[in-house]
């Protein structure tokens, strides 16, 4: 079990693949251990991997490099292989709560989930100190979150996922009376205004005060996303790793420091 001098657990959920859950994970576990914090990962979707492929490139990169850039804990979590149901969430309970015990000492922990509905993604989003759920601005991601009217685009019910979170809110709060900040994190946004645009921010805001969620600017389509997993790297470690900033790298940064800023994640004391 979590003991009661846990982490603050950060949580990337949706499920959804391709909407970026991985890059914004290794990007938050990068600014806060630039800020001077003990950082965990644990990657609940470790039979895709990405997050665990992402530190794993990193420390590839040290190595060969020599450069002294900062790492977290990080451990993968694999599905049970046991046929009955029971027994194999019992243990992927229990792997999941000792990973979160090797961390104990750790002032935060962030958790990349599979973009599909697991038990150990549940599991996971109920401990959730902060949920942030990136989220590609289209329809076909939006329906993932609600189910709208196609002509009016009215609001006509909570999807599945937003029913899953609900659930995990109410087992938080069971287990340690615990409370979930989640976040909606537009992502792979267009710099070009359209109709789309406008009517997913409108579906979006209404959608925020009905299931009580903030909503907030993730990052743009940007290749430089996509090159520096190859080794690892994110865009707050370009200065030390001597890479030439570009414009687009500038706005990417300026675009990771609003999101940063917007989580308000509390400063955990050492």
């Amino acid at each position: 079990m979590v003991t009661e001098s846990k982490p603050y657990i950060i949580v990337l959920g949706n499920e959804k693949g391709g909407t970026g859950k991985s890059t914004a994970a290794m990007h938050l576990v990068t600014s806060l251990l630039h800020q001077g914090y003990t950082v965990g990962s644990l990657d609940v979707d470790a039979r895709q991997g990405t997050l665990t492929r992402y530190v794993e490139n990193r420390d590839n990169h040290i190595r060969e490099t020599g450069l002294a850039l900062s790492m977290p804990r990080h451990y993968p979590i694999y599905r049970s292989a046991l046929e009955s149901v029971t027994a194999a969430q019992e243990e992927e309970q229990q792997r999941f709560a000792q990973a979160v015990e090797l961390l104990r000492d750790c002032e935060f922990i962030v958790i990349d989930t599979p973009g599909s509905d697991t038990y150990l993604s549940r599991l996971a989003h109920s401990y959730a100190d902060t949920l942030i759920t990136p989220l590609n601005d289209s329809f076909i991601d939006l329906d993932m979150l609600v189910r709208v009217n196609p002509d009016s685009l009215d609001i006509l019910r909570p999807s599945t996922y937003s029913e899953m979170v609900w659930d995990q809110k109410k087992q938080r709060a069971i287990r340690d009376g615990g409370k979930m900040d989640w976040i909606v994190m537009r992502n792979r946004l267009s710099s070009i205004h359209s109709r789309n645009k406008e009517e997913m921010e409108r579906v979006l805001q209404a959608l925020s005060k009905r299931i009580g969620f903030r909503l907030v600017p993730g990052f743009g389509e940007r290749v430089i996303f996509r090159e520096l997993f190859l080794n690892g790297l994110t865009l707050l470690d370009m200065r030390q790793t001597n890479t030439p900033m570009t414009l687009s790298h500038l706005s990417a940064k300026q675009e990771l420091n609003a999101l940063i800023e917007k989580i308000n994640l509390p400063p955990q004391i050492k």
